[in-house]
């Protein structure tokens, strides 16, 4: 086996992975802080990297159009908490998860509405080559693009893992997650929370979108970007931030290696499926996750 062949592989299944991560981080905010599976996570994705690449195809400055559709996530995020998941507080977690499925499908109609389903090209200016350094002296190669998009989701994941662990209002999202009346009881504000969290979480969906529509272009498959964080959450706890970042990483690198020493003996084309698989067989051993909360219920 060809040992520098072996790190090229790892290393951009690694890169992936941390793009897994930050997808994956959206919906362990809003699951931490209200209980919700956000279904529509991709579909809000796919609506901030379609409005951003439109906003630049009007003669927008990039830095103008991330701005105004940061501005538009945020608000979309808090339309969301009022009008979906507020009236729906104290309902049952399956009428909230069949209500963000609703909401998936109208995001994903509204940004086609908008702005077309053509696909679009996002230039960030960011460049798809190999690091000359890696290939000139270790025979490796890896995207540029790739490195600094794994740099800057391992920035914000590590930010946003800070703030909800050192801040007042990390502390108070840990609270509302422990126990909602509780946090209500001691005088912390849940739904000013559930605002900051979903904001958050259009803010990550804003950032992944741009980098995941830079990379595979803005398309309707990037909803499915956000499907592949579902091995991530099975693998490090729905509740996780670590968790997450554990289990991007691990997904990222188990399907392209799986791809690529595994899929010529069954075919190929198993990197879309494998981690489903070894989510599935995980699930067996143990089902709240590397870093979730075992649950015990009487009965």
């Amino acid at each position: 086996m060809n040992i520098n062949f072996f790190f090229e592989v790892l290393i951009g299944g690694l890169l992936s992975g941390v793009m897994y991560a930050l997808v994956a981080l959206g919906y362990v905010l809003i699951y931490k802080a209200s209980g919700v599976f956000n279904f529509a996570q991709g579909s809000m994705l796919f609506f901030a990297a379609l409005t951003c690449v439109s906003l630049t195809e009007f003669g927008w400055p990039l830095w103008i159009a991330v701005i105004v559709t940061m501005a538009v996530m945020w608000v979309l995020a808090l339309a969301i908490e009022r009008a979906v998941l507020r009236p729906l507080v104290n309902q049952s977690e399956i009428s909230l998860f069949m209500a963000t499925i609703g909401l998936s499908f109208f995001i994903e109609g509204l940004a086609q509405l908008l702005w077309g389903a053509e696909v679009k090209r996002l230039d960030l200016g960011i460049e798809d080559v190999p690091i000359e350094s890696l290939m000139n002296n270790f025979n490796i190669l890896v995207s540029k693009f790739d490195v600094t998009s794994a740099a800057i989701c391992a920035l914000l994941v590590t930010a946003l893992a800070l703030f909800f662990s050192r801040t007042s209002v990390g502390r108070a999202l840990r609270a509302v997650a422990d126990d909602h009346q509780a946090a209500l009881a001691v005088g912390i504000p849940l739904q000013q929370i559930w605002g900051i969290v979903w904001g958050v979480a259009g803010f990550v969906a804003l950032v992944a979108g741009m980098l995941w529509g830079a990379r595979n272009g803005v398309q309707f498959s990037l909803t499915f970007v956000a499907l592949k964080a579902l091995p991530v959450l099975i693998l490090g706890g729905f509740t996780s931030i670590p968790g997450a970042i554990i289990g991007g990483l691990i997904i990222g690198a188990s399907e392209k290696l799986a791809e690529v020493y595994i899929g010529p003996f069954v075919g190929g084309g198993i990197e879309g499926w494998f981690p489903y698989v070894l989510a599935l067989l995980f699930l067996l051993v143990r089902p709240e996750g590397l870093f979730g909360e075992k649950i015990i219920r009487r009965v």
